[in-house]
């Protein structure tokens, strides 16, 4: 199972979203442990500065942006639209 370790710029961008949509993330937070669903949240490898950076979908909108750190341990980086990869 996949440790999750949540940046501090996570969890401020985290904080300033609305409740509906923090409840979405969090739940897809849980199906990202398994990775049996990460073909379903669209896990993909980031490309140009955030090169050593993979993304998954939320929603249409919203990107979750982490990285591999030991093992069993992913680090939570970011959450935002489309402009998080600038």
């Amino acid at each position: 199972m996949i440790t999750l370790v949540y940046a501090p710029g996570f969890i401020r961008k985290f904080k300033k979203l609305d409740t509906g949509l923090q409840d979405e993330i969090i739940e897809k937070l849980g199906l990202f442990k398994n990775e049996a669903n990460h073909e379903k949240l669209k896990v993909h490898k980031l490309k140009g500065v955030l090169k050593n950076c993979h993304s998954f979908s939320v929603n249409y909108k919203f990107r979750v942006v982490f990285s591999y750190g030991s093992k069993n341990d992913v680090h939570i980086l970011s959450v935002g639209n489309h402009e998080i990869y600038e």
